[in-house]
Formats: structure tokens, C-alpha cells, sequence
């Protein structure tokens, strides 16, 4: 992977020569073990469910019961969303980076430059999966209906000019030639072809697949009948937890919700759409599956949470209202009475 000399810097580059240029001084430096490693990745994906958890905290209007079990704070110790971000690896640090980048364009105005070490670590480890988020936070800012327009036109100018900036070394590190859906539909067939072998556990043959059946597959799988081990038994339940809020979605959609959303949040599933996309046309394997949409299927969680929330929020404000009105008849009809009796 590396020749000539090896030093700290000539491990420097994407993808998983990033990962060793990370664990270099750890390592070879300080002589630190792999199960030391995993701890150390393992802290940053917690700092990562930490930023999630705190913003939910504080930007979601009321909670919501499956069950009699509350989704806050449940849907934070899914199995997946720590299993997959505790050891070495890319996914750990697109977790921790995609969260921490959430969390600080969520108070943009002294938090940018969060945003701006958050996105390096996200773009060095998969540069697809930073070219989608920074194009993402563009769209966002460019919706939020809570950022001043000074501040709109600035970051939105921003979030294009890098997008375009980082676009060669996007093309250069898929190894594709440009952006058509020719050389997209290319590199979609090699994955699926190379994952989906018979030499592959849990693999799913999706290329005689729908649209539908593919995204039912990437959002919704392993299912039950798919559980091969432990992990993806467990998976089960947490599928079927989106399965059923999914549902929720055209019920509690208003364009209301969408202008009031937290501007994390609508960031985090601007993302995950072209992430979703790409990787249900290119996954043909549910442990790949698992694995790589636990870096943006919680943002859809949190999406599906976030609509049922607020329209509960309105019903009981009305509630609230229809008891107010109630109370203010009864008020007027006292006190007619009372004058009523004055009179007689």
C-alpha cells in the first residue's frame, strides 16, 4: 500500500490510508495496542451519540411512546449505532464526524470552525460521504427558515464553492471519470458484482431488484428471516422500528414541521438521501448494509421522530386552547348570571 520510506505523513491520504495515518502515533509511536485503538475510536463514537443525544434533547418539542417504551432516549442504545462505531475504522470516524459537523453548523454564528475540522476528518475517511454532507449543509442553510440571510448567503456561497472544489478528488478516490450516470451505473454493477458473490455471507442478489425492493432492502433489512448471527437478530428490531415510523411520514408531514425542523437535523437527512441512494444500488450484502447506513440512518430516525413530536406538540397546544375557550364561556355565562340575578 505504501512504498519507499514509510513516515507519518506518507501514510497521509483518504480512505484507509487515512485510518493508518490516524493510528500511526498511537501505534508506532507510542507503542499502543489494537484493543487500545478500539477504545480510543470507540470514545470518539460516543462523543458522536453524545452531540446527537444533546441536540434531540433540546430541540425536540415533546417525546413520543412505541409500546409504552419513550424513543428518547431508547433509540440511543440501538445496538448498531454503537456496535459499528466502536473500533478502528472509517466508520467510527464518519460517525463522530457527520455528528460533530451537525452540531456545530447547528449553532453556526461561533461554531464554524468545528464544522470545518469535522468535515476534513469525514472527507479524508470517505470522500463521497463528505462531498454529500457539505452539499447537504448547502441545501439546509439555503431552507432554514432560522438563518439570517447575511448569514445564508455567506455559508450557502460556502458549501457550494466547496462542493466544487472537492469534487476532482471525489471522482479521483470512486475512480470515476465524471458525474453521468453511465460511469455511476458502472461502478454500482462492480460493487454489486464483488459483494454479492458466492464466497459472501449474507448476500442479497438485488440486481433483478425494483427501486422500491432495492430501497425496502438497504432501509428496512435484515429482517427476521434474515438473521444469520447476533447481530443481525438484534438488527431485526431496530428495522422494524423504522419500518413502523416510516408509516408516520405522510400522516405527520406539514410544511410547517419541515420550516420549524432543527437546522441539524435537516441537514442530517438532506444527507442521507443521496447517501441512501447511491448505497441501495451499490450494497448487496446486509452486513455491508448495516454497517455502512449507521453513519445517516439515524438522522432518519430522528426525522420520522421529529414529525410525529411536532404535530403532538400542535395537537396539544389546541387541546390547551379548546380548554382556554372552554373556561372563558363558562366565565361569560357566570357572569351574565350573576348580573342577570343583580337585575331581578
Amino acid at each position: 500500500m505504501i512504498k519507499g520510506e514509510k513516515t507519518w505523513f506518507s501514510y497521509f491520504g483518504e480512505g484507509t490510508t487515512f485510518i493508518l495515518w490516524i493510528c500511526y502515533i498511537p501505534s508506532q509511536l507510542l507503542g499502543l495496542s489494537y484493543v487500545t485503538g478500539n477504545i480510543i475510536f470507540g470514545a470518539l463514537g460516543f462523543i458522536g451519540i453524545r452531540y446527537i443525544f444533546i441536540m434531540t434533547a433540546d430541540l425536540f418539542p415533546t417525546n413520543y411512546e412505541v409500546l409504552g417504551v419513550p424513543l428518547f432516549p431508547t433509540v440511543f442504545y440501538f445496538l448498531n449505532l454503537h456496535f459499528w462505531s466502536a473500533g478502528v475504522g472509517k466508520d467510527a470516524i464518519c460517525f463522530w464526524g457527520i455528528a460533530w459537523f451537525l452540531f456545530a453548523i447547528q449553532k453556526y454564528s461561533s461554531r464554524w470552525w468545528q464544522a470545518v475540522i469535522a468535515l476534513f476528518f469525514v472527507y479524508l475517511a470517505r470522500p463521497h460521504i463528505g462531498q454529500a454532507l457539505i452539499s447537504g449543509a448547502g441545501i439546509a442553510i439555503l431552507l432554514g427558515s432560522e438563518v439570517k440571510i447575511g448569514y445564508k448567503i455567506a455559508l450557502s456561497g460556502l458549501a457550494v464553492v466547496g462542493a466544487i472544489f472537492l469534487l476532482p478528488s471525489t471522482l479521483e478516490a470512486l475512480r470515476l471519470e465524471d458525474l453521468s450516470l453511465q460511469s455511476m451505473e458502472s461502478l454500482t454493477n462492480a460493487t454489486v458484482g464483488n459483494l454479492s458473490s458466492t464466497h459472501v455471507g449474507s448476500r442479497v442478489d438485488i440486481s433483478s431488484y425494483s427501486w422500491p425492493i432495492k430501497l425496502f432492502t438497504y432501509m428496512f433489512r435484515p429482517l427476521f428471516f434474515d438473521a444469520h448471527n447476533f447481530v443481525s437478530f438484534f438488527s431485526s428490531f431496530e428495522n422494524i422500528l423504522y419500518l413502523y415510523l416510516s408509516f408516520f411520514i405522510y400522516r405527520n408531514w406539514t410544511p410547517e414541521a419541515l420550516r420549524d425542523m432543527p437546522l441539524f437535523l435537516k441537514a442530517g437527512i438532506i444527507t442521507w438521501i443521496p447517501v441512501t441512494l447511491a448505497f441501495m444500488n451499490a450494497l448487496s450484502n446486509l452486513g455491508v448494509v448495516m454497517r455502512m447506513k449507521n453513519m445517516t440512518m439515524i438522522y432518519f430516525l430522528l426525522f420520522c421522530f421529529f414529525l410525529i413530536a411536532y404535530n403532538k406538540k400542535l395537537r396539544i397546544q389546541k387541546a390547551m386552547e379548546r380548554v382556554k375557550d372552554l373556561k372563558l364561556r363558562e366565565e361569560i355565562r357566570r357572569r351574565k348570571g350573576v348580573v342577570g340575578r343583580a337585575r331581578g
